[in-house]
């Protein structure tokens, strides 16, 4: 039998900083590459969406899990416009259309991987707090 060995990382894990400059660096890339190819995102960055959620939280050092769960939305809706609009000219209606689809195509997994993120987030939240305890 085979066991799973758990990836080491060695030092502390990324800083809050370190976390956004990749998560943007990825979703924009991956967001990038399918607009230019498809005229529009769809389940590759949807892929890369979830997997920097996981990412920046698995990698992240202990109390970045807050940055880890928010920048991957504002990421992706600042990429998609950016590209839109590099891509497509300044047209007004054709910007519009196509950034309101980006983001909707999208959601289902900017809503999985933030419901995630807030979970991990929360319950470490939750952990932290000293328990109740009832002196009958």
């Amino acid at each position: 039998m085979s066991t799973i060995n758990k990836i080491a990382i060695q030092g502390p894990g990324l800083k809050k900083q370190g976390i956004v400059v990749l998560q943007t660096f990825f979703i924009g890339f991956f967001a990038f590459i399918e607009i230019w190819l498809r005229s529009g995102v769809g389940i590759i960055t949807g892929v890369i969406i979830l997997v920097c959620f996981f990412g920046g939280i698995r990698f992240g050092r202990p109390g970045t899990t807050y940055v880890a769960v928010v920048t991957p939305p504002l990421a992706f809706a600042a990429s998609a416009l950016a590209w839109t609009l590099l891509l497509d000219g300044f047209k007004p209606s054709r910007v519009g259309i196509d950034f309101i689809s980006s983001l909707a195509s999208e959601a289902p997994f900017l809503i999985i991987g933030a419901l995630y993120g807030w979970f991990v987030f929360l319950n470490a939240k939750a952990k932290k707090r000293p328990s109740k305890s009832r002196g009958l």
